[in-house]
């Protein structure tokens, strides 16, 4: 027994130690096998052109480089990886790692592969070929390469059919965009914004609150079959925003920053002080009264003979500073994957107090709890913060530049220009207190189910959002901004919205017939709330708007309204071996603001179908052209168009004295009308698109016709009634236009390429109909046959001068007056010589960029323009108010010496209310960008994954004939308008970095 126990040991001893042995081989033979060795290679084309920019990556892990300039290449790999190369417009390759080190690749370029991409259209998702509608993706580029504060910039002139406009550069000012034109005369006309499947539009929030680095993709649905599937939201075109997803790898940390100045584009200069002291002078002469100073107030007297002047737009102003921070972490497991991003933005803007912060987080989350069950989340909060007195650049243009800032005690001087009280200081505002902050905090979340077996292809997902948005507004104007009596002002609002979207979809392909069936049931809600608190009397300035209470007199109010829309969708989409297309659609949407006299609901049909003439048997011998598909469609959309409760009859607060005692009593408000319906609005579109000679020149060109009828116009009423107008479904409009896109690969060299963009659009639009009775509304300016927006003024023709006989034309006209045509022939100026001299919305708009590379160098240029449009000029109606302000030097006036033909004098009264019309076509650089690549051998030294640096410039220049601020500037004449938003066009320059760690 002892010898077998024995034996038994010495066996186990035995197998231990070859054991031991075997693991050492085996550690050696897996070190052998892991170790990391250096690949390198040359990515080329078939014509043996470097490729600058592929990626390469080792395939199942996070290890990925791109070619340099030459198209090199430089990675660590291991013995049987594979490495996958990707280039947009090639074909990937993958190719296995044996002992070769060194590879000479060459890509076949994919002719298919741009109508192969995926693009985003409503409630899914789309191969690029088989799109029937106009659905327009915004170039990546311009996305990733423009240092902006809204997504909205990058897209301006850069997609045809898409009009940006930036009335005010006041930092966080949103830009307003028009897609294919204005359709409504009334409504808003901006287009329904769409955020990870979830509205943005009437949640309350805007798209400041989205940070433009954490956006993946844009679109942009033009036509009737695109944006029918939104029903009453897409009238007026939409938006859809895609955010950044996390991918399956190691953590991958990435860093974008800028920083950069703002200046004023152009500067409208006041008169200098000799100037200033002639235009006085000039002024008495012409008014026929004696001067017996040189200055028009006795408290410039002292400046003046002292010599000393104040640059008022000097003061008002100051350089600008812009910075953005943004930090971001992605990565994941295949069944858990995440986004997680943080941005700080912080811009002072040009002119003083006015400035913008935005705090921005976002998380995104894709988890596959099964193999049929994927849930995910999209969470972002925002923060916006609009706080600061403001100074006044309006006054700051009127000021005599010998009027006095400064008290002697360090003060501002409230009447600069004393005794003159028309114009206070206009920095005073920089003295109150101004609170204006908005958050949002927005949840969206998904389940999405796949149906296995016989119900392989049909999918279930649930879409639900939820947004909270609270936005408080508070002000205190005190003694130093000559309130003596102190007033404060407090304002808090909230919306809460959610929308919950069960959608149904089912794809399908047998043999060569494809089908793709979309339904869907949504409910969305909003319920908004605000009150308001003020008071004035304050004994002092010390507590302000932190009491409220300690004023003398007090004011309240408080609002609330819901707002509610019920949808069901289907959508068919069937294809016939890739060339016959065919999208048919039906939305139905009920919504709360109509009345009860008819039905809520409407319908909103459309239909659209594709030939892909590329794919047939009598294109394959068409060597040149790579891409043909021609695009048909016609569709009904409806537009609200209405706010809350307008369809019912309200009547307001009013507090009046009765028998000696404050009664609050009613009066009439708004009439309502249970029978108001929807703006229809019936469209008709087609499409071509193009790719020639291996797509180096690519494109489409696109024409379409809209039809809106019942028109929600506010038909005027006897005033016996009690009520001013009423709503009524009255009206109609049509809108057309035609869209080109071109972009071209003009030179595809070694070291060297250049490529080009080009969008153009023209759009005309006019009124059919207002009331019924064919008759024009010359009140309102809207005339049928012509334009919704139309400048209507009399037709000036120059200057009258000295000698020049009026009798015949304009007998009240003196020396110095503005001629004007008397286009009735009945030898005086009425109103009824105005006449229609242009429209507000141009006539085309069009972009170019040009992007050229070398080597590891890149430099964008983009260069939009507007033209035909007309817009009365508030620079040029500055009234001299009997010659008590300043006004512009470049803008002038008539004197009996110069004899100006188009500047009056200024003994001149605008009687005639004149706006002086004037061309506002402009042509703007307006970015360009400069950016390096460092090449991937460094940055392995560095240890990093990527590295670019640039250099951007925003508003180079603008050629223009306009005299003015800005001719795309909404500039507010003293007593009109809103003065903050006086805030003109600014010039950017940037630095920045975009770097990635691994």
């Amino acid at each position: 027994m002892k010898r077998k126990l024995l034996d038994t040991s010495k066996c186990a001893v035995i197998f231990l130690f070859a054991l031991f042995l075997s693991l050492g081989k085996s550690n050696d033979a897996i070190a052998q096998t892991n170790a990391q060795i250096s690949i390198s290679g040359k990515i080329k084309d078939s014509q043996n052109n470097p490729i600058p920019g592929a990626s390469i990556t080792v395939k199942g892990t996070t290890r990925i480089v791109a070619s340099d300039g030459n198209g090199n290449f430089k990675i660590t790999a291991q013995n049987g990886e594979s490495l996958v190369i990707t280039f947009v417009g090639y074909e990937t390759q993958t190719i296995l790692i044996g002992n070769q080190t060194q590879f000479n690749i060459i890509l076949a370029e994919d002719k298919g592969k741009s109508l192969n991409d995926v693009v985003v259209i409503g409630y899914g998702t789309q191969k690029r070929s088989d799109v029937t509608g106009s659905v327009v993706s915004v170039p990546k580029a311009r996305l990733s390469q423009l240092p902006v504060t809204n997504v909205l910039q990058s897209i301006e002139g850069a997609v045809a059919g898409v009009n940006i406009t930036t009335t005010s550069s006041v930092p966080g000012k949103e830009p307003s965009a028009l897609i294919r034109g204005q359709n409504s005369i009334t409504a808003s006309a901006g287009p329904y914004v769409v955020v990870d499947g979830v509205p943005l539009t009437k949640t309350g929030g805007s798209l400041n609150d989205i940070n433009p680095n954490d956006i993946a993709s844009v679109e942009v649905l033009k036509d009737a079959s695109a944006t029918a599937i939104y029903g009453t939201n897409g009238s007026n075109g939409v938006i859809l925003i895609t955010t950044k997803r996390g991918t399956s790898g190691k953590p991958v940390i990435r860093y974008g920053g800028y920083y950069g100045i703002e200046n004023l584009t152009n500067i409208l200069e006041p008169r200098t002080g000799a100037e200033y002291v002639q235009k006085y002078a000039d002024y008495m002469k012409q008014t026929g009264q004696t001067q017996t100073k040189p200055v028009p107030n006795n408290g410039e007297l002292a400046a003046y003979n002292a010599g000393t002047t104040t640059d008022w737009v000097a003061e008002a102003t100051q350089t600008g500073k812009i910075q953005d921070h943004n930090v971001s972490i992605s990565g994941g497991s295949p069944d858990v994957k995440y986004f997680i991003s943080g941005d700080y933005l912080d811009q002072k803007g040009v002119v003083k107090g006015y400035q913008f912060k935005r705090l921005g987080l976002r998380s995104n989350l894709d988890v596959n709890v099964t193999s049929f069950l994927t849930v995910g989340t999209s969470l972002f909060l925002a923060s916006n913060n609009y706080d600061g007195g403001r100074a006044n650049l309006l006054l700051a243009t009127a000021m005599s530049p010998y009027g006095k800032e400064y008290n002697a005690n360090g003060t501002y001087a409230i009447y600069p220009m004393d005794p003159e009280q028309l114009y206070v200081n206009p920095l005073l505002g920089l003295t109150t207190t101004q609170i204006s902050r908005t958050t949002n905090i927005n949840g969206n979340g998904y389940a999405e189910i796949k149906f296995p077996g016989v119900l392989t292809g049909l999918k279930y997902r649930l879409n639900a959002g939820y947004t909270y948005f609270p936005k408080r507004e508070g002000s205190y104007t005190g003694r130093l901004a000559n309130d003596m009596l102190g007033t404060a002002r407090s304002f808090n609002a909230s919306t809460n919205s959610y929308t919950i979207e069960n959608i149904l979809t089912y794809a399908k392909d047998i043999k060569k017939h494809h089908f793709d069936i979309t339904a869907l049931y949504s409910a969305q809600e909003r319920k908004y709330n605000e009150t308001t608190a003020g008071a004035t009397g304050f004994i002092n300035d010390e507590l302000g708007l932190d009491n409220i209470g300690a004023g003398a007199t007090q004011t309240s109010a408080s609002y609330r309204d819901r707002y509610g829309l019920n949808s069901q969708m289907a959508r068919v989409f069937y294809a016939y071996d890739s060339r016959y297309l065919l999208t048919l659609t039906a939305r139905r949407d009920g919504s709360s603001v109509f009345g009860s006299s008819t039905t809520k609901y409407g319908v909103f049909p459309s239909a659209a179908i594709g030939w892909n003439i590329i794919n047939e048997n009598f294109m394959k011998n068409v060597s040149f052209i790579n891409n043909l598909k021609l695009r048909l469609s016609y569709g009904k959309t409806g537009n609200e168009a209405v706010s809350v409760y307008r369809t019912i009859t309200t009547e307001s607060s009013s507090r009046s004295p009765f028998n000696g005692i404050s009664t609050i009593g009613v009066i009439a408000a708004n009439l309502g009308n249970t029978s108001l319906q929807w703006e229809t609005t019936k469209t008709a579109n087609i499409g071509l698109d193009f790719g020639l000679f291996n797509n180096r020149i690519s494109g489409s060109i696109e024409a379409y016709q809209n039809k809106t009828s019942g028109l929600l116009l506010s038909r005027s009423l006897p005033i016996i009634t009690g009520y001013v107008n009423v709503l009524e479904n009255i009206g109609k409009t049509s809108n057309k236009g035609l869209e080109l896109t071109l972009n071209t690969q003009n030179i595809k060299g070694e070291g060297f390429r250049w490529e080009t963009s080009v969008v153009f659009a023209a759009n005309k639009n006019k009124i059919v109909d207002l009331y019924g009775d064919g008759k024009s509304d010359l009140g309102n300016r809207w005339f049928i046959g012509s334009p919704i927006g139309v400048v209507y003024d009399y037709q000036m023709t120059g200057v009258w001068q000295t000698g020049e006989d009026v009798s015949k034309q304009d007998p009240t006209a003196k020396p110095g007056s503005l001629k004007f045509a008397d286009l009735n022939g009945d030898g005086k100026i009425t109103a009824d010589d105005r006449t229609i001299l242009g429209q507000t919305a141009p006539k085309w708009t069009g972009g170019i960029t040009n992007t050229f590379h070398y080597k590891n160098f890149n430099l964008s240029v983009f260069i939009q323009t507007a033209q035909g449009m007309t817009k009365n000029n508030p620079d040029l109606t500055y009234g001299d108010e009997t010659g008590r302000r300043n006004t512009p030097a470049e803008i002038g006036y008539w004197t009996p010496e110069n004899q100006s033909q188009t500047r009056p004098a200024l003994s001149y009264n605008n009687t005639l209310g004149y706006g002086y019309a004037s061309d506002a076509s402009y042509t703007r650089i307006k970015d360009v960008t400069l950016s390096y690549v460092f090449a991937q051998n460094l940055l392995d030294k560095l240890h990093l994954g990527g590295l670019t640096v640039y250099a951007s410039g925003r508003n180079l220049h603008t050629f223009t004939n306009w005299i003015g601020w800005d001719p795309e500037n909404n500039y507010s004449t003293r007593g009109s308008g809103d003065w903050t938003n006086n805030y003109p066009l600014t010039k950017t320059f940037v630095v920045g970095l975009n770097v990635s760690l691994r």
